[in-house]
């Protein structure tokens, strides 16, 4: 496991962070990390991964940052209002975004100009923790494909496992013992050489998109040594929201159902 040392600037707000996080991981997990050396040392990129929990964003930071870049992330919104918390992930120049309104079409120009700066920037593009029933990759978003094909940057992608053991999907309760082992397995980056020069059309971003998609389900295929569904899930087709709690919308489901009896 190859790592480097940080180059960049980190900042007050960055070195704040890391001197909380960093000694918490390194004392309630284990790193099994992989193809780091495909993250680029320099420059603009986008990484697009997976997302299993809440924890995810934290565990995932520590992988980027051990490997000698600032993580900056295109966050929901809410989370910039959250208390003091919120302060700092403004203050480490994380990307808020407005999920299914309007307002997502601002992160996107925050994103390609943090990006075209230099910066690496982690994208989920489910937009969500995953509502597979297995954790599979859903259907994602056109977020990345439409920042790299933008700017021209790679795209890494990295599949992740192991943090949903950590802290499972909506819990409220971190589960530490015994050390939970966080997994990062990161691979080349994506060919979107067949898109260049064509213009973003729906159609030629849901294609980049789906090779982005493809490319982070190999890479988890290899670390749970399983092979995904044929057919990736989509929470619209399933009926299932795309943000918020699911679990949440089924017990208010069953609820009006009792009610009606």
């Amino acid at each position: 496991m190859a790592r480097r040392k940080l180059q960049e600037k980190r900042g007050l707000a960055f070195g704040i962070a890391v001197a909380i996080v960093k000694p918490t991981l390194l004392a309630t997990t284990k790193q099994d990390w992989t193809g780091g050396e495909h993250i680029p040392a320099e420059g603009g990129c986008v990484i697009a991964a997976n997302h299993l929990s809440h924890l995810d964003p934290l565990t995932f930071a520590h992988f980027v940052y051990d490997h000698g870049r600032l993580p900056r992330y295109l966050a929901k919104a809410e989370v910039f209002d959250i208390p003091v918390a919120g302060r700092l992930v403004h203050a480490t120049g994380q990307i808020p975004v407005a999920r299914l309104s309007a307002g997502a079409a601002s992160a996107f120009a925050a994103a390609v100009e943090a990006v075209s700066a230099g910066n690496l920037v982690i994208v989920y593009p489910e937009g969500t923790i995953t509502r597979d029933p297995d954790l599979w990759p859903m259907v994602g978003k056109t977020g990345a494909a439409r920042i790299a094909l933008a700017t021209g940057c790679p795209v890494i992608p990295v599949a992740q496992w192991g943090v949903q053991e950590l802290l499972a999907p909506y819990a409220k309760k971190v589960n530490l013992l015994p050390r939970k082992t966080m997994t990062m397995r990161a691979g080349p980056p994506v060919d979107l050489s067949a898109y260049d020069g064509r213009s973003l059309t729906p159609e030629v971003l849901r294609a980049a998109t789906s090779d982005i998609m493809d490319a982070i389900t190999a890479e988890l295929e290899m670390v749970r040594q399983e092979k995904a569904p044929a057919v990736r899930f989509d929470p619209k087709a399933a009926g299932v929201r795309e943000i918020g709690n699911p679990h949440e919308q089924a017990e208010r489901e069953r609820r009006r159902k009792r009610g009606h009896r």
